[in-house]
């Protein structure tokens, strides 16, 4: 479900009017973020790695209420759910889009992940289904690298106002920390630093939560 945001009365309409005629209207940071007892809770609760965070991103995503604005024409839609458009690897070195739909039980949330990438590795191709709506994150995972920024292939004539969010590789130091690289790009006719340093907060709240 969704509802048009109220531009007329939105304390940030002289933003989304200026920022939205921009060629390229993403910004985006990079962030380390402490992962330390995410990874033990994943161990613990026998959930991949990679599905824990990624339910941990989106229950900070639906928090924060601009990451659930998109741009549709001249209106703003505000969704009541996010979920995430995950790319899925596969053995031969493909990967394909995905979708994994969001709910706050940890547990359903890890079969509806493990269904997904099933189906996925069963379907060749790119684009394995249809994308009906746009109240996803576009998510990647790339854990080979501990990156210090990142870039996206973008198509500057396809109207898009997702935000992209991708995780790298986990480090641990010497006292057992782990941390892993966390890139946020978000649309500025939408949102701020700000309302991404809220994202952060939220989001590291939930991966210290068990």
């Amino acid at each position: 479900m969704k509802h048009f945001l109220d531009i007329e009365n939105w304390s940030r309409k002289e933003h989304f009017h200026f920022f939205r005629k921009f060629e390229e209207p993403f910004f985006g940071v990079t962030v380390s973020v402490d992962c330390t007892k995410a990874y033990a809770a994943s161990k613990k609760h026998n959930v991949p790695f990679f599905v824990f965070y990624l339910h941990k991103v989106l229950l900070a995503v639906n928090q924060v209420t601009p990451f659930r604005y998109r741009i549709m024409g001249d209106q703003i839609e505000v969704w009541d759910q996010i979920d995430a458009s995950p790319t899925i690897s596969r053995e031969d070195g493909s990967f394909a889009f995905s979708l994994f739909t969001f709910t706050p039980s940890l547990q359903a949330f890890t079969e509806i992940a493990k269904t997904e990438i099933e189906r996925v590795n069963r379907t060749p191709g790119l684009f394995t289904r249809s994308f009906d709506n746009d109240n996803i994150i576009h998510f990647s995972a790339l854990p080979w690298i501990d990156f210090t920024s990142l870039s996206h292939a973008r198509s500057f004539s396809f109207p898009d106002s997702c935000p992209k969010i991708s995780i790298g590789k986990v480090t641990t130091d010497r006292t057992g920390r782990k941390t892993f690289p966390v890139s946020v790009h978000v649309h500025h006719g939408l949102m701020d630093g700000f309302h991404v340093g809220q994202f952060f907060e939220v989001f590291q709240n939930a991966l210290d939560t068990d």
